[in-house]
Formats: C-alpha cells, sequence, structure tokens
C-alpha cells in the first residue's frame, strides 16, 4: 500500500514487485540464513542497493544520506517532514540528534529541568539525601525529555504527551520549532490533518515509568524530543519518504526490522541502511527477529 504513490510504469511495477516480495518474506520469515527459516534471531542479508558502503565517520555518513544539502535547508519545514533516521536504542539516538544539532549554526537555547523525588514515596526524605539534584538530572530514559534540551528554531520535535487531541497534539506528533520563549515554546505541526498549525507547548511535570527505575521520580520540562533521529518504536503510525537505518546495534525484538522500519517507508529509493559493529566496521548482514508461534492462529 505505502508503494501505490510510486506510479504504474513498467519500472517502476518492477521496483514495487520486487520490494513487497522482499518485505513480505522479510515478514513471514522465509528470510534467514541458507537452508533454514527465520524462526528467532536469524542473521539475513541485506541488498546491495539499500547499504551505504562507504564510510570513515558512521553517524556523518547517514546524516548525509537522509540530510543532503543540511546547511540550505535548516529553515525548510518541507524538507524534514518526509525524512528521519531510525536507530533501535535510545543512545544511539540522542548521539544522532546531538551531532545534528550541533551542525546547525543557527542561535540556540538550553532549557534545563527542574528534577525531584516524587511525595509520594515512602521514606521520601531517606531518597532525598540519597538521589540528589545532580543525580536526576543524568537519568535518561524512555517516556520522559532529557534533563537539557538544546533547541533552536528550526529543529524537528517529538511530543512525548497528549496535550490537545482536537489541536493534533498527540503523543507521537512531530512539530518544527519556530519561536524559543522563556516560559513557552511555539512549533508548526509537520504531519497529520493539523499539518502547519502553530501550536503553543507548556512545561510540564513527567514521571517517568521505567522498571529499571526502583523509584520514581518527577522532572518538569517541555515535553519534547529532538527527531531528526528516532528510535523504531517511536516510528510507529508514521510514513516517511526518506528512512535511514542506523544498525550499529541489532534488532532485538519481534519483527521490529520489518514492521517498524522496512514498512515505514513510501519509497524504497529512500530507504537506505547502515550497518557496522562496535569498532565502526561495515557489515551487509543483520539479525532478524521472528517467532513462529506469533503465526500460528493466524
Amino acid at each position: 500500500m505505502r508503494l501505490q504513490n510510486l506510479g504504474s510504469n513498467e519500472e517502476c511495477a518492477k521496483i514495487k514487485k520486487k520490494n513487497s516480495d522482499w518485505i513480505a518474506n522479510l515478514g513471514d520469515e522465509k528470510i534467514g540464513e541458507i537452508g533454514e527459516q527465520n524462526d528467532g534471531y536469524v542473521t539475513i542479508d541485506i541488498p546491495d542497493e539499500l547499504l551505504i558502503k562507504d564510510c570513515n565517520d558512521s553517524i556523518a555518513a547517514i546524516v548525509e544520506s537522509m540530510y543532503p544539502s543540511l546547511d540550505n535547508n535548516f529553515n525548510n519545514n518541507a524538507y524534514f517532514q518526509q525524512r528521519a533516521i531510525l536507530a533501535p536504542t535510545l543512545d544511539v539516538v540522542q548521539s544522532i540528534n546531538e551531532y545534528m544539532i550541533s551542525v546547525n549554526h543557527l542561535e540556540g537555547r538550553l532549557y534545563l529541568s527542574s528534577d525531584t523525588t516524587c511525595q509520594s514515596d515512602r521514606n521520601v526524605d531517606l531518597l532525598n539525601d540519597l538521589h540528589t539534584p545532580e543525580f536526576l538530572n543524568g537519568i535518561r530514559c524512555s517516556g520522559v525529555p532529557n534533563h537539557e534540551l538544546n533547541l533552536k528554531v528550526g529543529t524537528p520535535v517529538m511530543l512525548l504527551r497528549n496535550i490537545d487531541h482536537s489541536l493534533g497534539l498527540c503523543n507521537d506528533t512531530r512539530l518544527i520549532v519556530t519561536r524559543l520563549g522563556n516560559h513557552v515554546l511555539e512549533g508548526q505541526i509537520l504531519t497529520g490533518s493539523n499539518a502547519g498549525h502553530k501550536v503553543l507547548i507548556p512545561r510540564m511535570s513527567l514521571t517517568p515509568f521505567d522498571p529499571r527505575l526502583a523509584f520514581k521520580f518527577q522532572r518538569r520540562q517541555y515535553p519534547l524530543i529532538i527527531s531528526y533521529a528516532m528510535t523504531i518504536n517511536k516510528s510507529q503510525g508514521q510514513s516517511l519518504s526518506h528512512v535511514g537505518l542506523f544498525l550499529k546495534n541489532p534488532v532485538f525484538s519481534h519483527g521490529q526490522l520489518y514492521v517498524v522500519v522496512v514498512s515505514r517507508v513510501t519509497n524504497p529509493k529512500g530507504l537506505k541502511i547502515l550497518i557496522c559493529d562496535s569498532d565502526g566496521n561495515l557489515k551487509k548482514s543483520t539479525t532478524n527477529v521472528v517467532f513462529k508461534e506469533v503465526f500460528q492462529n493466524l
């Protein structure tokens, strides 16, 4: 369905057939190592036309692939509307976003959060002694913005909370920052029926629900994350014409490579994949995760 906008001539028909078959096989456990089907964790080869094969700096290479002529498009909202870099883990996403902010030479502002332990926790006085503001400021987890939010006009961001459904301000809505204020931010909605509308984003008190944390804390910050790059899970529900997949770490859950990555892109020519190991060496294969029992009752 996402490939229908390619047209109907013979060349486009071949592209659609080849890519739709590969995508379907990827999701239906039919791609695996030679002589075996995909059941669980299996290494697969990525087609050469999708790979970024030559680079010295992996982050710079994936950015150049997805955001060409970046210096001339920092104020072009349409340029960012259909582009994103995806990665499986939050730390890789943050490193890409930090790189993108560093190459944007426009003036920006740094917004700091106010972090406190939740008063509902027992022994709150003991928690205050153990969990200092500096410790709380250093916590990074999914679902809450970082303590330091470095923003510039023209930066694409994503909402982390539902604010106003009637205005299209829902969790995972993408916006472009248009004005940086002292107490409120102005942004322009990028996608959906409210695309183009300008809205105001206030600070909010957010409490992360992360099972790795043995205590609850509250962070008062703008409910935004920079979205030049985003995690694979955060890309759900979005259709993009240009997708760069950066696999410094392989995918780790069932169907993640298929459902949330490969099927996001509306044009196969817009999909580029960069795979490397921990030492930065480029690779042509990666892990696909499919568990056959998921399909047994379908």
